[in-house]
């Protein structure tokens, strides 16, 4: 990458600019860090724009459960490749020769229950029409796009499951089932996106809940940059994560981005993390030395204005005996 000297300046969050050579410097460190590994971000110039792009680690942070779609937005099924199912619409016999030509509008699909595992010798084909991979006689795999097919119910076949994983992330192992359809992901565990340096908070969260087929709206979160100081600082709607992880450093034993929610965390600013990991006897006394300190500053204010009120009444009493001039 070249990272030659610039002058321009790069937008960081609502008016907050930093310079373009600034970022450089930053982000060399930043691949340097991750070198050979995917984690390295590029940078390209477009129209003018310096953008930056690469894959953000985010730890979740939930102490509530999630719910996971039931339904993929705009899915579709494609069967795994095999030598017997390049062709839509005919069948292969033993030999691999074509035997007869599928018509179209009379083919009809029904589902019905899997079979139960037993010694018994099972039907042909399962209630998709395909052809178990065990068996030597090839079939084909038939796609959605062949003919209707009419959504009876929320009822999945094993089949139907085995699908949908191909086409969904899974959240450390977790995809989605009726009984597991709400939970909470483990605290501190590390998922990522693929964003770039013009998005904003709200189009990382929405990008993030999307890539897991999440239910919750992204209104509901937050993304924070936690220190292992304890402090903690929310990005705002206008900043730009990545941007932010680049400002921060790479190394995430230092600091790491989390999702959280917004009502169950609150912003820890530098003086105040400074105090958190201190033991309780540690912060007692320095409770102890500040109330000292305020009794010391109170009693040095009552002198000085008791002195004052003194001279006040001393004054006011010369002037009462001093005799009036005509």
């Amino acid at each position: 990458m070249d990272y030659s000297h610039q002058t321009s300046l790069v937008p960081c969050g609502k008016d907050k600019y930093i310079s373009k050579n600034e970022l450089l410097l930053h982000l060399k460190t930043y691949n340097l860090y991750y070198e050979g590994q995917n984690l390295q971000l590029r940078h390209r110039e477009e129209e003018d724009e310096f953008i930056v792009e690469g894959l953000l680690n985010i730890s979740w942070g939930l102490r509530r459960p999630i719910r996971l779609q039931m339904q993929d937005d705009n899915e579709r099924i494609r069967p795994p490749p095999s030598s017997s199912s390049w062709h839509s619409g005919c069948n292969l016999g033993a030999q691999g020769t074509i035997l007869k030509p599928l018509t179209m509008p009379n083919i009809q699909i029904t589902e019905v229950d899997a079979p139960a595992e037993s010694d018994q010798t099972s039907s042909p084909t399962d209630s998709r029409g395909l052809k178990p991979l065990q068996e030597d006689t090839p079939q084909l795999m038939r796609t959605r796009s062949d003919v209707g097919v009419r959504r009876r119910g929320n009822v999945r076949t094993p089949s139907d499951q085995r699908r949908i994983r191909r086409h969904r992330f899974s959240i450390n192992g977790h995809f989605y089932n009726h009984k597991t359809s709400v939970f909470t992901p483990a605290y501190g565990s590390i998922t990522n996106v693929r964003i770039n340096s013009t998005m904003t908070t709200p189009q990382v969260l929405k990008l993030l809940l999307n890539k897991f087929k999440i239910e919750n709206s992204a209104e509901e979160f937050a993304l924070y940059v936690v220190h292992t100081s304890g402090e903690k600082q929310k990005l705002k709607n206008t900043d730009y994560p990545l941007i932010a992880r680049i400002l921060q450093g790479p190394c995430e034993q230092v600091s790491k981005v989390f999702l959280m929610e917004k009502d169950q965390v609150e912003e820890v600013t530098y003086d105040v993390a400074q105090y958190i990991k201190f033991e309780m006897p540690v912060l007692k006394s320095f409770i102890q030395k500040l109330q000292e300190e305020e009794d010391r500053e109170v009693k040095k204010l009552m002198r000085k204005y008791t002195v004052l009120r003194l001279m006040i009444r001393q004054r006011l009493e010369e002037i009462a005996e001093t005799p009036e001039t005509i």
